[in-house]
């Protein structure tokens, strides 16, 4: 994108989430991981095309997997006290983008987008509340990436290969929310372990060592 190449464009960025998702998979992250970037592969494809009705579709896919990141979170992270930090400032963010970029939207687009905002932001918050930093960071970077497509929906300004700045913004974000999540959970002792790391626990303890003893009953 950086060169201009629409060619390139078009064959890797559908390949750009598979991979993640492949490499979630190896590392036995839970099935909401790996399903928040499927639909982001989604919305990817989706938005190759310029037209109103696939932008309406990727961000419902988009959407989707934003459901999945919280889902994951509410599930497996744990609450840190920066959460009533984070709160005042990306709600303050949130509605000043929005009231900010209402009057230019397409009127079709205005609530759709209101909503979405609604949940991109509580997954950028949530991220740094229940994970930590890289993962915050990637939550905050996929607020940064909507926002500029946003913008460029509602015809203001943009920078100069505006999709180049996207495109960066989004890789990295969906990298860290993958990569923080995956550190996170490996820290983590018992419930995080796989079946995988189960079964190889289990098969590495011998038999006899699993049998129960018996008492003597000889005096």
């Amino acid at each position: 994108m950086a060169v201009g190449s629409a060619p390139g464009h078009t064959v890797a960025k559908p390949l750009l989430m598979p991979l993640l998702a492949a490499y979630c998979v190896a590392s036995g992250t839970p099935r909401l991981l790996v399903g928040a970037l499927l639909c982001g592969w989604g919305g990817d494809v989706l938005l190759l095309s310029d037209a109103d009705p696939a932008l309406l579709a990727g961000m419902a896919s988009f959407a989707a997997g934003h459901v999945c990141y919280l889902a994951l979170f509410q599930a497996y992270g744990s609450p840190r006290a920066r959460v009533g930090l984070l709160a005042p400032v990306y709600a303050t963010a949130l509605v000043v983008t929005v009231v900010a970029l209402w009057p230019d939207l397409p009127a079709a687009l205005r609530v759709p987008v209101a909503g979405y905002s609604v949940l991109l932001t509580t997954t950028a918050c949530a991220s740094a509340a229940r994970f930590g930093a890289l993962t915050g960071a990637g939550g905050a970077l996929f607020l940064l990436s909507d926002t500029l497509i946003a913008t460029g929906v509602a015809g203001w300004p943009q920078l100069p290969r505006p999709d180049f700045w996207i495109m960066l913004t989004y890789m990295a974000a969906q990298f860290l929310l993958a990569s923080g999540t995956t550190r996170a959970l490996e820290a983590r002792p018992g419930p995080m372990a796989t079946y995988g790391e189960v079964r190889s626990t289990e098969r590495a303890t011998p038999r006899s060592a699993k049998r129960p003893t018996t008492r003597s009953t000889t005096p």
